[in-house]
């Protein structure tokens, strides 16, 4: 079952002068009551994210010839590049989206995974300095939520700690129209917070309980969703609400979620609220249990992804 109702609004304008104790009361609501809320007064430039979403359909829109020299396989343990449509998986089902991987530009010494420098494509000539500075604009973005996050639950900057050096991913899906099946299936986000820009072709959907809530589109804005590990360090307290997408529209949708995440030899500690109970994970998407891991965040992550690229 469907229903539309708006996940809470919160302008967070006051946040950029300082700490705003009526907007981190307001966002500790959001994360304790549904896991979602969309952010607006976020001050990120809109004519930024309206020139990178028109130069990624200028992308998506080549031929899949031109694509292949920016496939993920050229960008080895890295993680960033291209893939084709169907060629990301969600709980072993191929997604009805292509996509782009992105990360903190890094020299190509790193030999942690999941880090190093971007394959952007050049064409678009301009893709390459939008993704670089949208990278820069929604890392500070991440820096003050988490503050702001932190200072609501009392964490006592534990929170920035883990995020001081942090694993940061930012994604370009495209969907084209769908009739039946999911752009991206049920899921949670594996890391601490998530903000999604989506464009105005709607199909972005919150469980709630057993019913999924439309998440429609609000202009100027950014849809946050915290993920596992705000869940593991809250001990429940925050949950990491599953969520999906169909494109029920006649146009090619375009999404960018940005993941701001632990560093990747962060230990998520449990910073708040007690153990959940045994058998807590079993209302979850893929019945695991974010609680029960033992380790950095880097094991944890790249645990989660060789599942969604097995052929990588």
């Amino acid at each position: 079952m469907r229903l539309v109702s708006p996940v809470p609004v919160v302008d967070i304008g006051p946040l950029l002068e300082g700490p705003a104790p009526d907007v981190e009361r307001a966002i500790d609501s959001a994360c304790r009551d549904r896991g979602f809320f969309v952010i607006t007064g976020h001050g990120v430039d809109q004519r930024l994210v309206d020139d990178l979403d028109a130069a990624a359909r200028g992308f998506f829109a080549l031929d899949e010839l031109a694509k292949e020299p920016f496939a993920m396989r050229h960008g080895g343990s890295a993680w960033r590049g291209w893939f084709p449509l169907g060629g990301e998986l969600t709980s072993g089902r191929p997604d009805q989206k292509e996509g782009l991987y992105f990360g903190e530009e890094l020299p190509a010494g790193d030999r942690r995974p999941m880090h190093g420098p971007n394959l952007i494509p050049d064409i678009p000539p301009q893709l390459r300095g939008l993704v670089l500075e949208y990278l820069d604009r929604l890392t500070a973005l991440g820096h003050l939520l988490v503050g702001a996050i932190d200072r609501a639950l009392g964490a006592d900057e534990r929170l920035v700690a883990i995020t001081a050096d942090p694993l940061v991913l930012f994604r370009i899906f495209g969907y084209p129209p769908q009739r039946d099946g999911w752009g991206v299936g049920e899921h949670t986000d594996y890391g601490l917070l998530t903000m999604l820009h989506q464009d105005d072709s709607g199909g972005l959907e919150v469980r709630d309980g057993d019913q999924w809530v439309e998440v429609p589109p609000v202009a100027g804005s950014f849809v946050c969703n915290i993920g596992d590990m705000l869940d593991r360090a809250t001990g429940g307290v925050y949950r990491s609400t599953a969520h999906r997408v169909q494109n029920r529209s006649n146009r090619y949708r375009v999404s960018m979620p940005f993941f701001f995440d632990p560093g990747w030899e962060a230990r998520v500690e449990r910073i708040v609220g007690h153990a959940p109970s045994a058998g807590g994970a079993n209302d979850r998407w893929d019945g695991a249990d974010p609680h029960l891991f033992d380790g950095t965040y880097g094991d944890y992550v790249w645990s989660k992804v060789g599942k969604v690229f097995p052929d990588l």
